[in-house]
Formats: structure tokens, C-alpha cells, sequence
């Protein structure tokens, strides 16, 4: 053999590991796809909303909330203004 020889077999080695590695990388990212893929098929059967769904509708009742609260007060406020203008009326 000649001095490359045995440098060529471990070039050929090292890059048939690398294209492995790269394949198996690639295998991988396909795999995650796919299971991804039937978690959200599955999921969607169940009728689970989405994290984004649920982050909305809860910031729009705890609006909601906040405004029915300030309407309470509001209510409340003006019944009893409603009670004193009609408590001179009682008087008479």
C-alpha cells in the first residue's frame, strides 16, 4: 500500500459516518414530523383547543369580568342616587 492508503480508508470511513449521521438527522426530523402530525390529527378529534385559542378567550372574559364588575358598581351607584331623589318625594 502507499502512504495514502490507510489515510484514504479513514477519509472514506469519517465521511461515510458524517453522510450516517446526516441521514439518520434527517430520518429524525421526519419522524418528529410525522408524529406531530398525528398528535394534532388525534388532538383535533378530541376537540382540545389550541394553547392560543384558550390564552384569547381568557383574556376576553376576564375583560368581560372586569366590565360586568365596573356595570355592577355603575348600577349600584345610581340606584342609590335613584333612592334619594325619591325619598323627598315620599315626604310630601
Amino acid at each position: 500500500m502507499t502512504d495514502k492508503g490507510p489515510n484514504r480508508i479513514l477519509d472514506d470511513l469519517a465521511k461515510l459516518m458524517t453522510d450516517a449521521a446526516g441521514a439518520a438527522q434527517g430520518a429524525r426530523q421526519e419522524a418528529e414530523g410525522i408524529l406531530r402530525t398525528q398528535i394534532e390529527r388525534a388532538l383535533n378529534k378530541l376537540d382540545v383547543v389550541q394553547r392560543e385559542d384558550f390564552e384569547a378567550v381568557k383574556e376576553m372574559a376576564a375583560r368581560a369580568r372586569a366590565e360586568n364588575e365596573a356595570l355592577n358598581r355603575r348600577i349600584e351607584t345610581l340606584e342609590q342616587q335613584l333612592k334619594t331623589v325619591e325619598k323627598p318625594d315620599e315626604e310630601k
